[in-house]
């Protein structure tokens, strides 16, 4: 398996041995929107894909739960920023767990490794990379003479980046904020004064005690290469003096109508509002459509083409599992085949998940295909069916089961339908069809027999 490397701009292979992977996560002051869940869907079939190869993952995905932008909403509630936090990390658990996004081997917050976030800061101001200043701590990025490789910038050229506020107490306006003093709440005392955190130096300090130096993979959002991610490399190797990661890996943003999700465009759409009107699947295809790699632009059309798609896929699954008797493999066989090596091909080559997803969908038709020709049996099944759940499962995808009392409860109402409509009572025939329909249970009706399907309920159904 290879992936873009952002830094060398080489597609580098990645250790099958072991996957060690550091995921920037989000700064807990709002509700997340659909651009942090297309870089963490990206990220959760990247870590399904490899864990269906049997690769080790250790994952980890913190949460900024002190910053600027926190403590700025809590004033403007009036409560403490620490409860802002915790709001938002509940609500991010709520939404991502809905979103069948598998939980990190760590989640961990910065306000709980602060002890850890002193002790790298003190390494950086002994080895003279960091010096103290009127207002705190600051990272002297002259020092750092590789400063500017991520992001393909010159030290001479670049300007202060985002959440580096103007600071004529620093030696240099590219000096970045290890430690700032403060005597408001969150405070925590230190070697220098009383203050907290500055952005970048949380992210270093978690890498290093969850994962160690040199782990395989750092992800984000591509609008954390400059300055976040090019902080913390000048942060971290200045003190180990070895790569911060093998490999970086950066998602492209979500847009609407070309433009950069804002408050200040009031384009935002959070997880939780899709979700109530999308649901899990449609978000989950949505994000995946294109290269990780390059933006995606949000649109109502854009869902409801996946949602068209995600129907497909039920009716695939049932007509699997409604199967019965035997008949000829030769052509699900060699559609398997097909669909499988073209579905990891597609992932080992830079997770191009876009054209995974267009084996997953011919596969999907294929199987179709074979119920409507009536040729769909449990032999066929037995071949298509793993391969289909296996599909599934590494692109998070969820089919809404069945019990095996909803079973048989569908099963007797459609053997009284089928009774009303041979004694050609119609009218009542529909009404059971009513009540069948009112249980999200869909009727496909075949030229010798009737099964059935239970769909995903979705708000913005077409």
């Amino acid at each position: 398996m290879k992936i873009y490397d952002t830094l060398t701009t080489k597609e580098l292979e990645v250790n099958a041995e072991n996957v060690r992977i550091y995921l920037c996560g989000v700064t807990v002051y709002d509700e997340s929107h659909i651009g942090h869940a297309r870089t963490i869907i990206i990220f959760d079939v990247l870590r399904r894909y490899l864990e269906s190869k049997n690769t080790p993952v250790k994952f980890v995905q913190n949460f900024t739960d002190v910053d600027d932008k926190i403590i700025n909403r809590a004033n403007t509630e009036g409560i403490h920023p620490l409860e802002i936090s915790r709001r938002y990390i509940d609500h991010y658990f709520e939404d991502f767990d809905r979103l069948n996004i598998r939980r990190a081997t760590a989640h961990p917050k910065a306000t709980e490794h602060i002890s850890e976030i002193i002790e790298l800061i003190k390494k950086l101001v002994d080895s003279e990379f960091a010096y103290l200043s009127l207002n705190g701590v600051y990272y002297s990025v002259t020092k750092f003479t590789e400063y500017g490789k991520l992001s393909k910038r010159k030290t001479e050229d670049l300007i202060s980046g985002a959440r580096v506020q103007v600071d004529e107490t620093k030696n240099d306006a590219l000096d970045f904020a290890l430690w700032k003093f403060s005597d408001a709440d969150p405070n925590w005392p230190s070697p220098w004064g009383k203050g907290r955190p500055g952005w970048h130096i949380e992210c270093s300090a978690m890498s290093l005690k969850y994962l160690g130096e040199e782990f395989e993979i750092h992800g984000g959002g591509r609008d954390l290469i400059f300055p976040h991610h090019e902080n913390e490399i000048a942060q971290t190797e200045a003190i180990t003096n070895r790569p911060l990661a093998k490999l970086w890996m950066h998602v492209g943003m979500v847009t609407i109508n070309g433009e950069k999700m804002s408050k200040s465009l009031g384009n935002i759409r959070s997880v939780r509002n899709v979700l109530d009107n999308w649901g899990p699947n449609v978000i989950r295809l949505f994000c995946i459509s294109g290269h990780y790699s390059k933006a995606i632009d949000y649109s109502e059309e854009l869902l409801k083409e996946n949602l068209i798609k995600w129907r497909q896929v039920e009716t695939a699954y049932y007509e699997m599992i409604m199967s019965e008797g035997t008949g000829p493999t030769d052509e699900i066989t060699i559609l398997i085949t097909e669909c499988r090596s073209e579905f990891d091909s597609a992932l080992d080559s830079d997770f191009n998940t876009s054209l995974a997803t267009n084996a997953f969908f011919k596969l999907v038709k294929g199987i179709n295909r074979i119920a409507a020709s009536e040729e769909m049996s449990k032999s066929v099944v037995n071949i298509a069916l793993p391969e289909f759940e296996r599909m599934l499962d590494i692109l998070g995808l969820q089919v809404q089961k069945i019990t095996e009392s909803e079973k048989q409860t569908i099963t007797e109402l459609l053997q009284k339908r089928e009774s009303l409509r041979a004694q050609k009572q119609y009218s009542e025939a529909d009404k059971i069809r009513d009540q069948i329909s009112a249980q999200n249970i869909v009727l496909l009706d075949h030229k010798n027999k009737t099964i059935w399907m239970k769909k995903e309920k979705i708000k913005s159904d077409i």
